[in-house]
Order: C-alpha cells, then sequence, then structure tokens
C-alpha cells in the first residue's frame, strides 16, 4: 500500500522543514508550499490524503484556502495557528475543516490528530452506502443531502454531523459521542458547539420542512428518529 500523501502549506521555513523531517521519518509522503496561493494550486493539483495548513499565510489567509479547497475537495484538513481563540478555531471548522491544532504543539499530539484524521477518511470511503429516512436522504459519495427531492445545503460540519445522526438513529447519543464521532478529537473548548450545530441542522431541516427529526434529551444529548 502507497504511503499517504501530505501537503504542508506553511510560511514558517523552520517549522515547515521540521514538519516534512518528523513526517517522512513516519513514512509519509510530504510535499510543501510557503504561501497560501501556491498552496491552494497544490492542494487542487493534488491528490493528497490530508492538508496541513497554517492559518496565517502570505498572498491568501489559510482560512480562505480551506474554503476555497472545500468547493471542490473533502480533503482532510488540518490547521495551525498561533491563535488559540475558541472563535478562530470555530470559524475554520465552520469553513470545513477537520482538526485544529495551536502553536506550540507537541509533534506527537499532530501525528496523532494525522493518524486519526486519516483513520475517519478511510472509514468514510468504506461506508459509501445512502442513507434514507422518512424523505430525508444522504448520499455520501455525492456528498449531496435532500429531502423530498429537494436539495437541503449543509456545511461540510452540518454534513458530517447529520451522517452520524442518521447512522444511528433511534439512539440517545451524549455530546461527548457526537464531538469525537464528528470532531475527529478531543475539543479544548465548550460542548455548546454541539448545540449549536444542531441548530443549524434543524432550521434547515427540520423547521423548513416541518418535520422533526432531531429531538433532545434533555440532560443527555440528542435522538435522532422520524415522527
Amino acid at each position: 500500500m502507497d504511503a499517504p500523501r501530505i501537503l504542508i502549506v506553511e510560511d514558517e521555513v523552520k517549522i515547515a522543514r521540521f514538519l516534512e523531517l518528523e513526517l517522512k521519518y513516519e513514512g509519509y509522503h510530504v510535499t510543501l508550499a510557503h504561501d497560501g496561493r501556491s498552496g491552494l494550486e497544490k492542494s487542487l493539483q493534488g491528490p493528497f490524503d490530508l492538508i496541513i495548513l497554517d492559518v496565517m499565510l502570505p498572498n491568501l489567509n489559510g482560512m480562505e484556502v480551506c474554503r476555497r479547497i472545500r468547493q471542490t475537495l473533502e480533503t482532510p484538513i488540518i490547521m495551525l495557528t498561533a491563535k488559540d481563540d475558541t472563535m478562530d478555531k470555530v470559524m475554520g471548522l465552520d469553513l470545513g475543516a477537520d482538526d485544529y491544532v495551536t502553536k506550540p504543539f507537541a509533534i506527537e499530539e499532530l501525528l496523532a490528530r494525522i493518524r486519526v484524521a486519516l483513520k475517519r477518511k478511510k472509514n468514510l470511503a468504506h461506508s459509501s452506502k445512502p442513507l434514507s429516512i422518512n424523505g430525508l436522504k444522504l448520499d455520501l459519495e455525492q456528498h449531496l443531502v435532500t429531502y423530498q427531492d429537494e436539495t437541503v445545503d449543509l456545511t461540510k460540519r452540518e454534513f458530517d454531523l447529520l451522517r452520524y445522526l442518521m447512522e444511528n438513529q433511534h439512539i440517545v447519543l451524549t455530546r461527548d459521542k457526537i464531538l469525537e464521532a464528528v470532531w475527529g478529537y478531543d475539543y479544548l473548548g465548550d460542548t455548546n458547539v454541539v448545540d449549536v450545530y444542531i441548530r443549524y441542522l434543524r432550521s434547515k431541516i427540520d423547521e423548513k420542512y416541518n418535520q422533526k427529526f432531531i429531538h433532545t434529551i434533555r440532560g443527555v444529548g440528542y435522538l435522532f428518529k422520524d415522527e
């Protein structure tokens, strides 16, 4: 089996070189880019199995690079930032990043997050059967959600959350379980982020189509079922 290919987009040359050496030592194929525009071009030329993307980049910042990548690709993205700001993290995740690491970081932590992201990507590839519940359909291969054949416009994070809920219908899911499964790492902020995204889904599906799918189990978490 070919080793996973990783693109590192980092303008600090010493950090980029350090990451390149560490990842090559772990057996990964590594490509470097030192600014946002070249990083975007290389990511689209690919293919890559994972992208490590710094936020503060010349020519095109990491947030914009992430947004543009997500218009065409589902490649896992781990963002790096010098800011330990919850809103910064939420913004990056909402744009489609899969994980977030704050500088300075231990290389062991980054390597662990890379393994989690790659494993999650592999699991998604092996479970592509469409999900359908009472008119609501989720197609993993096309990355498409419809209700009664009408397209439901979701962000990547909303799509992943809906998928997890639909795969576990009739099972009560705690916020911690949802965080672990959908965000793919130990979230450092408040589990309130789950409630925020549940509200997003409800506004786009339950409330819009007057069909209650997502149920709150007070003091526990959420339950997905059709009524």
